[in-house]
């Protein structure tokens, strides 16, 4: 048999400067007898010099389309969009199973190619939940962008670019000058999905900065709505994946009716999904400009930025790599059932184009 090889290519998207492997994680793999490949990159979190230190072998940026073709490219945020064949097995967050133009896209060019999606979002355990997932830190950032959002419009304004910071630490301080700065009170919030990571991200941000969350989950949503208490917050945050059966939470006529919601963040953030649950906007928004305005009096503003976790680009990595490196190292191993689970995804849904 083969040696394994694992190739960690360069992500090519701006503000993402994250990786789903540590120096420390590819050392263990390497130790296991698997073939560790790492693409150059300059912006990457963690430097290149700490690969190369734990024994990888070092590889051109964006060379992953000359990879032997038995090599596995793993990557976190989607490849460029060029329409080219994909022949690898890669390892990724596809978008592609719900969908999504884009998705369908993407997945036509592993059937040219020949290729196998194993996505990340799809990786389960044996009772149907994510082995790991970045969703604790995308529910803590997505929590301060709003809060961003919301100290925007105490002056009338809307929330300018946002940026990486160096640690949690650092974000906490610069968010609670941004609210001190408004002589305002703190707001109040709905969470709904409260008890699963995502949902903890940001309770756990809410209470640090003083905001007094309302926490929902699936027991008070079974109803199937509608939901008044929505619109009877300050915050409301969407931490519930779009799928068949999702209830409505902030209807399209939601801007008009009366309200003290000023602000969503929608932290699952699935606008171009017919099972979206917040029907007001229909894109997501960027570090560029995190805030779409919906509404202009009252105001009502909506962020949804889909790669949240890379504000927090190395607490954020160094915790997901973590959560993910036992079923990295079960790559080799043909049953293994994480893998053989997310490959039939990927051939359920591509024998439908």
């Amino acid at each position: 048999m083969s040696q394994l090889h694992l190739w960690v290519r360069a992500e090519q998207r701006n503000n993402e400067t994250r990786v789903g492997l540590t120096p420390k994680g590819a050392a263990s793999l390497l130790a296991t007898g698997m073939k560790v490949s790492v693409e150059h990159s300059p912006t990457r979190v963690i430097s290149d010099a700490a690969y190369a230190d734990a024994g990888c072998q070092m590889e051109r940026p964006h060379s992953w389309p000359d990879a032997p073709g038995d090599a596995i490219i793993f990557g976190l945020k989607e490849l460029p969009e060029d329409g080219t064949p994909l022949r690898h097995r890669h390892i990724m967050f596809g978008h592609a199973f719900k969908g999504q133009p884009a998705g369908l896209r993407l997945l036509q060019r592993f059937k040219a190619g020949g290729g196998t999606l194993l996505d990340l979002e799809y990786l389960l355990d044996d009772e149907g939940r994510r082995v790991a997932a970045f969703g604790y830190w995308a529910g803590y950032a997505g929590a301060a962008v709003a809060l961003k959002c919301w100290a925007a419009q105490q002056s009338g304004n809307i929330a300018g670019p946002i940026t990486a910071y160096d640690s949690s630490t650092h974000l906490l301080s610069k968010l609670q000058a941004d609210l001190v700065a408004t002589g305002s009170h703190r707001p109040n919030a709905l969470i709904i999905g409260a008890l699963g990571r995502v949902g903890k991200g940001v309770a756990d941000l809410c209470t640090a900065m003083g905001v007094a969350t309302t926490r929902w989950d699936m027991a008070e949503t079974t109803s199937g709505g509608p939901f008044p208490q929505v619109l009877a917050h300050e915050l409301f945050f969407n931490c519930v994946l779009a799928r068949p059966g999702t209830p409505v939470f902030v209807p399209s006529d939601a801007p008009t009716r009366p309200r003290k919601l000023s602000v969503i963040g929608d932290i699952a953030c699935d606008p171009d999904s017919d099972f979206s649950p917040i029907k007001v906007y229909d894109r997501t928004t960027t570090w560029d400009a995190p805030a779409l305005r919906v509404h202009a009096e009252p105001m009502l503003d909506v962020t949804a930025i889909d790669n949240l976790p890379s504000m927090l680009p190395l607490e954020s990595s160094e915790d997901y790599a973590e959560q993910l490196l036992p079923v990295l190292a079960q790559l080799g191993t043909p049953d293994a059932a994480v893998w053989t689970r997310a490959a039939q995804t990927f051939q359920e849904h591509a024998a439908r184009l």
